[in-house]
């Protein structure tokens, strides 16, 4: 009748012979070797005896402390008939009871093991290239085979909870399942007493009812597949009373369940930091978590190299904002705050509400400097959609000496009121220190009385393009199709160089040939005459630049490229740098095109090449056109020119060459700085970058020649193996950790403890899209306007008429019946 440890190491040799492919007999032999020298201590335990108090006597009075209790621990299982015991002490030489196997861990491991073992952890390099079976021992039930040395055992002891869950951990990566941690209990809601963890696919299928007779109204749940089988694995840690210590108190090593693969498992689609960084950093140009998972499997190569699925992908926001959470306004006030003490000359004002973030308003130097050289006519305009608190977004914009638009400034409202709208201009007027000369919005009427209150020296206009867009639905459908009025309408308010009595002689004469002189609408434009007809803007600078506000329009198009409504405000202010990026990036590129660029002379005159070049004379001469073209847009009409021509002048005086048009009018210092953005430490991002461009010009030089490549990749296997020595882990980091996940965010501040600003409810503000407000008749008749109308058989016209209510067949039959 073989012992319970010949009856064990049986079953771990035929497990293995049969499982392992390959060299089986060889793996045979050896284990039947390691058989015979193990069977020495169990058949003759007078022999072990006399050898262990040998030993603990010669470690005894060498002060080996460590060997004795080795030696008294074997000595004690002898004499218990504990034959497992002393097979895992002498195979693994380590105390049972102290569990030194795994006491090596660092202290940072220790801490976030529970983190990672319940998000799939990296696993230790003793484990890594291991390889591991199963045996089916009866029906439907599996057995892993691993080491004997990694096999846990009732009774083992270890010095800390976290360090019995990480050998756990272990031992299920090498067998080959997932696991979870269940249940425990407390002493006093104090000390964990029990703690189980359990096989992932353990617990029970939820009952599910199914009535195919079931009113229509009520939402079927979705059919779903479940993973829960019941579960037979687990282990049990129970507290060793009076010490920190945990031992095994159960362990259940059988499945119900085929074991997987290595690669199969949970810790397998785990993803990089590379991978989060690649899609955190790709939302910045709006490309979503789907798109992302197709371009990371392009790059590595085919979607068998990508381990993590779309949907793993896609839960990285969810645990992003699972970390974050509602400590987001503190994150990001603290965010800009960090900005304004690092940054030079850089701006960022905030209002708080009853401790929850109601406005911010940020503008960096090279914002303000753009204001300076650029901010004699600004336009802004509220847009929508940016942010998952629905604040509306509300960028200034100038144009520069390109003519192109430039960002002075930008701010966030929690609601479109006067004093959110008061408060903003306030911020922007606090930063740049002076007013704007003019100022063009849209006909909101909460803007408007904002903009009165703060910028009182300033001009303020509103967009003719989205008062113009209102003519058709205060006039009749025949007046504005079938008459001249529209052309003659938009000729006369356009015109930029009309005296003021002409044209308000012209309105009163077009009123009256079209009856209007009643209409409500027109009474009223006509009464604001001087905030939008171009003719009343004529005395002031520059006034031509902007007429409308297409301009802010467009800016807001260009952000809602980088931006999306679902972003946290962390993300939002990401793309916000990305797209300022882009912006000053197409600067930069105008600017070396200026620089480069030969003009083509028209003519031979001396002042048409002078005027190419914008060189700077001390020459004085006034030179005055009724066009005034210089003072709307700053440079000098072809009449001007004509005359200078005539005249006999041969250079352009410095008077009529304003800085603002200027190519050096943003200094080589700021021309060529790039945007500042929160990523982290800059000197070890630069490094990170400089890495990858050395590597990938490395790979570019010996890609086609096949003896270099071999080389470049064994000497960057001898690289990884050298820093891989003398690499000490920082512990297991989840991906929702609050470190990893302000790096990815390139948040240089840590998660703030203490939280004094909240973030704002969600807000339903004018452009939301959240249709509540019930149209109006004229805006149903002007949608319905829109629609191409049906071919009336009774006048043969496209009408909103059909043959029984058509005119002319109404007024035939009326004139028939007369008669």
């Amino acid at each position: 009748m073989p012992s319970p440890v010949t009856a064990r190491i049986d079953e771990f040799t035929v497990t293995a012979a049969s499982s392992i492919p390959g060299d089986a007999g060889s793996n045979r032999d050896d284990r039947r070797g390691k058989q015979m020298d193990l069977q020495l201590y169990v058949f003759i335990p007078l022999i072990v005896k006399f050898c262990i108090c040998v030993s603990g006597f010669y470690f005894f009075i060498s002060f080996r402390f460590d060997q004795f209790c080795i030696c008294v621990s074997v000595f004690y299982f002898v004499l218990s008939f504990r034959f497992d015991q002393i097979i895992w002490c002498i195979m693994s030489n380590s105390s049972v009871i102290d569990g030194d196997l795994y006491s090596s861990i660092s202290e940072s491991e220790e801490e976030d093991v529970e983190n990672s073992f319940s998000e799939g952890g990296e696993s230790s390099s003793s484990v890594h290239d291991a390889q591991y079976f199963y045996d089916i021992i009866g029906e439907h039930v599996y057995k892993p085979d691993v080491l004997v040395q990694l096999i846990p055992f009732k009774g083992l002891i270890f010095k800390s909870i976290k360090l019995a869950i990480k050998m756990y951990f272990e031992y299920a990566e090498i067998s080959g399942f997932d696991v979870r941690l269940s249940i425990q209990s407390r002493f006093d809601n104090k000390i964990i007493e029990k703690k189980h963890v359990i096989c992932n696919r353990g617990g029970k299928q939820k009952k599910k009812s199914c009535d195919t007779l079931g009113t229509s109204g009520v939402r079927r749940k979705r059919n779903s597949n479940s993973r829960a089988i019941g579960f037979q694995a687990k282990i049990i840690f129970e507290s060793v009373y009076g010490t920190p210590d945990y031992k095994v108190f159960q362990f259940d090593e059988l499945h119900n369940h085929p074991l997987e693969k290595r690669s199969d498992l949970k810790k397998a689609r785990q993803m990089s930091y590379s991978e989060n960084e690649f899609i955190v950093c790709a939302s910045t140009s709006k490309i979503g978590p789907t798109m992302d998972h197709k371009l990371w499997a392009s790059l590595r190569g085919g979607y068998e190299f990508v381990k993590p699925k779309v949907v793993d992908y896609k839960n990285l926001r969810r645990d992003i904002n699972r970390v974050i959470g509602y400590k987001e306004a503190q994150m990001i006030v603290n965010t800009m705050n960090d900005r304004r003490a690092h940054y030079p000359n850089y701006s960022f004002e905030f209002n708080c509400q009853d401790d929850v973030l109601d406005c911010m308003f940020w503008a960096d130097e090279m914002e303000k400097t753009y204001y300076a050289e650029f901010g004699d006519v600004i336009s802004f305009d509220a847009t929508f959609r940016t942010n998952k608190y629905r604040m509306v977004f509300v960028p200034f914009t100038a144009i520069d000496h390109h003519k192109k638009l430039v960002t002075v400034g930008s701010g966030l409202l929690s609601n479109e009121s006067i004093e959110s709208y008061s408060w903003l201009l306030k911020a922007f007027l606090k930063t740049h220190g002076k007013e704007p000369t003019l100022i063009l919005t849209d006909q909101d009427a909460v803007i408007k009385q904002a903009v009165e209150n703060v910028f009182r020296n300033s001009k303020h206009r509103l967009c003719m393009w989205h008062i113009m867009k209102k003519l058709k639905k205060k006039i009749s459908d025949d007046l504005f199709t079938n008459t001249d009025f529209r052309k003659r309408f938009s000729k006369l308010v356009w015109d930029i160089n009309m005296k003021l009595d002409v044209f308000e002689v012209k309105w009163g004469l077009l009123m009256k040939e079209f009856n209007l002189e009643d209409t409500r609408w027109f009474k009223d434009m006509f009464t604001i005459r001087d905030s939008w007809i171009p003719g009343y803007f004529s005395d002031i600078p520059m006034c031509g630049l902007m007429k409308t506000t297409s301009r802010s329009e467009s800016m807001n198009s260009f952000f809602n490229t980088y931006s999306e409504s679902g972003n946290l405000l962390l993300n939002f202010m990401m793309n916000y740098d990305t797209a300022v990026q882009k912006q000053r990036n197409t600067q930069r590129e105008l600017d070396k095109a200026s620089k480069k660029a030969s003009y083509k002379m028209q003519t031979p005159r001396e002042i048409e090449l002078q005027a190419s070049k914008v060189e700077i004379k001390a020459e004085e001469k006034e030179i005055n056109c009724s066009y005034e073209h210089f003072k709307c847009m700053g440079v000098l009409c072809r009449h001007a020119f004509t005359i200078m021509m005539r005249c006999g002048v041969k250079e352009i005086p410095e008077r009529y060459i304003l800085k603002r048009w200027r190519k050096d009018v943003i200094s080589r210092n700021y021309r060529f700085s790039s945007v500042q953005s929160d990523s982290g430490d800059c000197e070890n991002v630069k490094l990170v970058n400089d890495s990858y461009y050395s590597f990938e010009s490395c790979l570019d030089i010996v890609r086609d020649d096949k003896k270099r490549l071999a080389l470049f990749a064994e000497k960057q296997q001898m690289l990884l193996k050298e820093f891989e020595s003398d690499y000490i882990s920082p512990g297991l980091k989840s991906k929702t950790d609050g470190e990893v996940v302000c790096k990815v965010l390139g948040v240089t501040i840590p998660i703030p403890e203490e939280i004094n600003i909240h973030v704002p409810e969600v807000q339903s503000n004018k452009g939301s899209r959240i249709k509540k407000r019930i149209p109006s008749a004229g805006e149903v008749a002007y949608e319905n306007s829109k629609k191409e109308h049906r071919m009336c058989s009774g006048c043969g016209k496209r009408v909103p008429h059909n043959l029984h209510t058509c005119p002319k067949r109404v007024g035939a039959a009326k004139s028939a019946k007369d008669s």
